[in-house]
């Protein structure tokens, strides 16, 4: 499942990273990408310097404060955030993430995007999946969230990162989102009732029968 959310950072907030990034010092990203991934990436990437400590924190707390994002991805913990950033003739080619990062599993990848989509040409992020391949150049401040296991290539100026989920499997993540949604739905409609009850207790068993905690 892909989803997209808006306004994860406020427009404050935008300003506030990039004035940090202005001053970061940006290094080769193949330093960051396994064996393969090398030979087709060729961006910039800030280095984990205390200055940027900050602004980590800040979009990871924003990320992991946002509804949306907890209902879809059900994390149950953060990779470091990586922020990189694209030049002329740079590009970052097909490649698929690793499964393992710094010892924790990724089941989710997300991308926040820090850069207005009418400020560069190209640098779309690109997702290539079983349903084929879709496009995104997103406001900033918005996110797309993705499997993992996904094909991704692009991107302009943006923070990246990975989720372990509570739920491993895409399938049940997408299925208990789709019914934690319905009935929050029918609970705005029409409060609590049977059906509610009934949707609240297959909900809450699926989740105890999947959950990894």
């Amino acid at each position: 499942m892909q989803i997209v959310i808006g306004n994860v950072l406020s427009a404050e907030e935008i300003k506030l990273v990039r004035a940090a990034l202005k001053r970061a010092r940006f290094i080769d990203g193949r330093a960051t990408a396994s064996f393969a991934a090398r030979m087709v990436k060729n961006n910039r990437q800030a280095e984990r310097a205390r200055s940027l400590d900050t602004i980590r924190k800040l979009v990871a707390e924003r990320v992991l404060g946002n509804e949306v994002f907890r209902l879809a991805v059900r994390p149950k913990a953060l990779s470091p955030l990586l922020f990189s950033r694209y030049e002329k003739n740079m590009h970052y080619g097909s490649h698929v993430d690793d499964a393992l990062m710094e010892g924790m599993r990724t089941d989710v990848a997300f991308t926040l995007f820090l850069s207005e989509p009418t400020s560069y040409d190209g640098g779309e992020l690109t997702i290539e999946s079983a349903g084929g391949e879709e496009t995104f150049k997103l406001a900033a401040g918005a996110l797309v969230a993705y499997s993992a296991t996904s094909v991704t290539r692009g991107a302009r100026l943006a923070a990246v990162g990975w989720a372990r989920s509570f739920i491993r499997d895409p399938a049940q993540r997408e299925l208990l989102f789709d019914l934690d949604t319905a009935r929050r739905q029918i609970f705005a409609r029409e409060g609590k009732s049977t059906e509610f009850d009934l949707i609240s207790k297959s909900f809450a068993n699926l989740l105890r029968m999947w959950v990894e905690d």
